[in-house]
């Protein structure tokens, strides 16, 4: 055993000095990238001034509908969907986007909530010698900076402690996590670094000590997933693009091509799938950049096209925030079944995660059981055993659906893609498939080159390498003091719409509700213990929020944080959103309701109450009822309907009082 981690770790210096050619032949590009970000300003000759307010999901709809031809339509409103609208935007083509439910509705919302760029891939690229996975990696830590830097209201970078607790892994990790930082370059976040046991057990004192040698910390970004998907199609928006979402695409629209005589693709047949309006969306260029649906829309084109897309389910559990350090995560590299499973703190809870087993394709994945338990038993491993994992502490769990492909113009059609895919078919629909988060950016560039080239469009490269989103340009670290200061809101509500909405958090707080307090002067909270306001839901709505599922899962993590805390916020948010889009009595029970079930089955509410909730009746006589009502008043002396830990100490004190009397006589 000792022999063969010793050869691993040759590999491993050998591979280094590998990582250190390639990471030295790429350096050149690198400098032409950071070149670009000077012209990035240049592209604000695309903005009419009026096009700088967001247009409103009806003028949206009316564009989609009254615009002779675009040059790209894009199916999917995802990150990656969003990032192609974006890129092609501001590049000058005329350019749609259509989604069928929500923006970021699907997997882009249901992640681990890194910008990474792989350890474990680099770890593979290396001991392989796989320069496919090694350019992936390289790409992914590049996109990872960009993404810091343009949206630094929604993204952060976050230390992350790999505990050892075999000596000879030290070297072995710690060799691996220096080339992380070596191929990262000068994009490094920070400097990883070792700690001994008991400065780890400082950082981490929740942490397994038995065996504990010491522990590795390295950097990776973190960010609010969905919010960071709505601030790029929102920026796409600002910047011209016609997009809209519950929007489906029923059918490809076709037309003959001139020159050839082949059918090529012309647009989309859509509807609204609020209004159940039909319509036609012509454009030169179709994407279809829709995820785990992407054979959908190739069989659209194509009937007798193969299945390129093997759909992965990940489940992710949401814990309180005790169970981690407020600012430090944990990676447990080899888990039972050989799974990397994350330990995180996110938006003051603890998020871990993830699983990875095949699945089918659905719009509405459901976390089960065992991959609850099994995150619960891979954390109870690496948790002392002072800290109790409790299946009763898990707040929220959902499961993301991967959209893992082949690619389709390869020889070995049973070999699983780790990078992404750009496929252009017969009629001209291009697919953009596989990737990452992180790399949305880059595989949306490559996407509209693809386009461009195609199509023989005369446009420049891409521009948005350091583009600021929505939000970020503006933005500083200290800008929840203005906040606190000019509208009288509480720090923790200030600091919570500054880092989800960046400089325009000060549009919220002009809207905020008046409290009728001395303080906070406003900000009504939708549920005491997170910091959303009832503001929020009327300004998510200008961000085209048009269900309560959007509001609570969205535009507000709720639904991600705590599902019982989510459900009590419902019937206040289903009547703020019926005043503003002036809902029907009907149509509130009827979003209320559609929510429920939402948290119940997609946000893990049914497996936490199947938990909570005994299988079987219980069956009790009159007499049995009678005397668990008298037991229950003698605990609930103030007659206020529940019983507290306060009540239960109380009685007990008088027991044991009147027991040690009886006993002394």
């Amino acid at each position: 055993m000792a022999f063969q981690q010793a050869i691993k770790g040759t590999a491993l210096v050998g591979g280094g000095a590998l990582a250190t050619v390639l990471g030295l032949s790429q350096f050149a590009h690198y400098r032409r990238k950071k070149l670009n970000l000077a012209s990035v300003e240049a592209a604000d000759y695309f903005l009419d001034p009026q096009l700088r307010e967001l247009p409103s999901r009806e003028a949206q709809l009316t564009s989609l509908q009254s615009t002779t031809e675009f040059d790209i339509l894009v199916i999917g409103g995802g990150a990656t969907g969003a990032g192609c609208a974006l890129d092609a935007v501001t590049r000058g083509l005329r350019t749609a986007l259509v989604e069928r439910d929500d923006f970021s509705s699907g997997t882009s919302s249901r992640s681990t909530k890194l910008i990474h760029g792989g350890v474990r891939y680099l770890q593979k690229a290396i001991l392989n010698l796989d320069y496919e996975q090694y350019r992936m990696v390289k790409e992914a830590l590049h996109e990872r900076a960009n993404l810091l830097e343009i949206a630094p209201h929604l993204s952060h970078a976050l230390p992350i402690m790999l505990p050892i607790y075999k000596w000879w892994q030290l070297p072995y990790y710690w060799v691996g996590i220096k080339l992380y930082d070596l191929v990262a370059g000068a994009q490094c976040l920070k400097s990883s670094y070792v700690l001994s046991k008991s400065r780890a057990l400082e950082h981490f004192p929740m942490l397994q000590k038995d065996k504990l040698v010491g522990a590795i910390v390295y950097y990776d970004g973190q960010h609010n997933d969905a919010r960071m998907n709505l601030a790029i199609a929102l920026t796409a928006a600002r910047y011209g693009a016609a997009t809209a979402n519950y929007v489906e695409v029923r059918n490809l629209l076709k037309k003959k091509d001139p020159n050839t005589g082949k059918l090529r693709v012309s647009g989309a047949q859509c509807r609204d799938m609020l209004t159940g309006q039909e319509f036609e969306v012509r454009a030169k260029c179709v994407i279809n950049a829709t995820g785990p649906f992407t054979d959908t829309v190739r069989k659209m084109d194509n009937q007798t096209t193969t299945n390129i897309c093997q759909p992965s389910a990940g489940v992710h559990i949401v814990m309180p925030g005790y169970y981690s350090p407020e600012s430090m995560g944990l990676l447990d590299p080899a888990t039972s079944d050989g799974r990397v499973i994350f330990f995180l703190p996110w938006q003051k809870m603890t998020i871990a995660g993830t699983t990875d087993s095949p699945t089918d394709i659905t719009s509405h994945p459901i976390p089960s059981e065992e991959d609850i338990n099994f995150i619960l038993s891979e954390v109870r491993n690496y948790l002392s055993c002072d800290v109790e994992v409790r299946r009763g502490d898990v707040l929220a769990a959902w499961s993301g659906i991967r959209p893992l492909v082949t690619d389709p113009k390869s020889k070995d059609t049973q070999s699983i893609s780790r990078n992404h895919v750009v496929d252009t078919s017969e009629s001209g629909l291009i697919t953009i498939a596989g990737g990452k988060w992180t790399t949305y950016r880059s595989m949306a560039e490559d996407t509209v080159d693809t386009a461009v080239k195609n199509h023989n469009f005369k446009v420049g490269p891409s521009r948005t390498t350091g583009l600021y989103l929505q939000g970020g340009k503006d933005w500083s670290p200290t800008l929840y003091i203005r906040l606190v200061q000019d509208y009288g809101l509480e720090s923790e509500v200030a600091q919570h719409l500054a880092s989800t909405y960046g400089d325009k958090a000060f549009e919220v707080a002009k809207i905020a509700s008046v409290t009728g307090k001395r303080w906070p002067i406003v900000g009504v909270r939708l549920v005491s213990e997170f910091p959303y306001i009832e503001a929020e839901v009327k300004y998510g709505i200008k961000e085209y929020a048009c269900t309560a599922v959007d509001m609570i899962s969205r535009r507000t993590r709720l639904a991600f944080l705590n599902v019982q805390a989510a459900e009590e916020a419902l019937p206040k948010i289903v009547e703020l959103m019926g005043r503003e889009l002036n809902w029907s009595e009907e149509k509130k029970k009827e979003e209320l309701d559609c929510a429920t079930r939402f948290l119940y089955y997609e946000m893990g509410y049914k497996s936490r109450s199947e938990q909570l909730t005994p299988c079987s009746e219980i069956s009790l006589q009159p007499a049995d009822i009678e005397r668990y009502k008298k037991r229950f008043h003698m605990f609930d002396k103030e007659q206020k309907g529940f019983i507290t830990i306060v009540d239960v100490q109380r009685v007990l004190e008088v027991t044991f009082f009147v027991w040690t009397l009886e006993s002394l006589k």
